[in-house]
């Protein structure tokens, strides 16, 4: 059994890492937050195998707190083991204001120099992480980062805030510095002259691209236009947005367009994968006869039965597949065949298709012919 003490354990990246460690075998984690006493800290550093620092100060009432609860708690800590007799391995989050001059900045130098020391005199390996924002689900909002406040601020309609829509910024997604956290836990090798240590994957962007990207998440919900999400800080913002919105605002409705066959919802559409919908039409009734110069369909039956036919545009023989909802299958639509599909039950036909493109009215890619 391996004991792993997570200081900061109720905060953004203690949350995240301690539901990471959860999921490990042979792992006991000792949790230590503000509230907890030093009596209670000396505890848990006597049966540590394994420490992240991660506790700190960064947006304080008083400048005097920066060196309170990033330097003193990180000096406590070491004052501790020392005292034990013990070099147990620390894993620090430090930032990238280190190398700053301002309060925030030199608390964490501060930190940073105590571990030197610590690391130097007693052996003890030391992983000093300098991370830039950070961001994903769990972070509080309107306070330090500027991600969490924008997707906050975003889902619920209000304001926000640029300075400067130019300005660079430099982001970390969570789950990365999580992982990089978890291989920790199994290291053996230890390297006692390196110092710092960094996430590979970052995102740099800014603060008016970031915006933007935020609101084009906000609006998939009017245009059902989903984001290019091959792009990873896109897919990493995209979740961290949804982690945002209000419990009851998880459901939206979509437009039903209804006529005399039955209705048709639009679902899902994309400037890279097209578009997804789904039809209900009523007994008897028959959709398509018409064929697409080069956009592909595929057509799913989710319930019912029905028959679905295609033709060669210049070919006078008709293909015919008949399908229900009790054997799952896909028909794709190759351009250049007409095709339509007829419900064949008494009740409703459910389908659900995809097109390769979004259907757009100016340009419909759509040539009405008789199968």
């Amino acid at each position: 059994m391996k004991t792993i003490l997570v200081t900061g354990s109720n905060g953004f990246i203690g949350r995240n890492l301690i539901e990471g460690l959860n999921k490990l075998k042979g792992i006991a984690i000792k949790k230590f937050d503000i509230d907890d006493n030093i009596s209670t800290l000396k505890n848990y550093l006597e049966e540590a195998d394994l420490i992240f620092h991660l506790a700190g100060v960064n947006r304080p009432e008083k400048v005097e707190e920066f060196e309170i609860g990033n330097v003193n708690l990180t000096q406590t800590i070491v004052d501790i083991l020392e005292k034990l007799k013990k070099n147990t391995p620390i894993v620090f989050t430090s930032s990238i204001q280190a190398t700053k001059n301002n309060p925030y900045g030199i608390s964490k130098k501060k930190a940073e120099k105590i571990l030197y020391n610590y690391s130097k005199h007693n052996r003890a390996k030391k992983y000093i992480y300098r991370l830039p924002n950070v961001f994903g689900k769990w972070c509080r909002p309107n306070y330090n980062s500027v991600v969490a406040t924008f997707c906050y601020n975003v889902a619920r309609g209000l304001p926000i805030s640029i300075s400067d829509p130019a300005k660079k910024i430099e982001l970390v997604y969570i789950d990365d510095v999580i992982d990089e956290f978890i291989k920790l836990v199994s290291r053996e090798q230890e390297d006692y002259e390196k110092h710092y240590y960094r996430i590979k994957r970052t995102f740099k962007t800014t603060l008016g691209e970031l915006a933007e990207k935020i609101y084009q998440l906000k609006d998939i919900r009017k245009t059902l236009i989903i984001p290019d999400l091959s792009d990873n800080f896109m897919k990493c913002l995209h979740a961290t947005y949804l982690s945002y919105l209000e419990e009851n605002d998880f459901s939206y409705k979509l437009e039903s367009k209804i006529d005399q066959r039955g209705s048709l919802v639009e679902l899902l559409k994309s400037n890279h994968f097209g578009q997804i919908f789904i039809s209900k039409s009523l007994k008897g009734v028959v959709r398509g006869n018409h064929y697409h110069n080069n956009k592909v369909e595929k057509f799913c039956v989710l319930k019912g039965k029905a028959s679905i036919k295609l033709r060669h545009i210049f070919k006078d023989e008709v293909i015919t597949y008949q399908v229900s909802d009790e054997n799952i299958e896909v028909v794709d639509i190759p351009p250049g065949y007409t095709h339509s599909i007829e419900n064949l039950t008494d009740g409703e036909l459910i389908v659900l298709f995809w097109a390769n493109k979004i259907f757009r009215p100016q340009k419909p890619d759509t040539y009405f012919q008789e199968v």
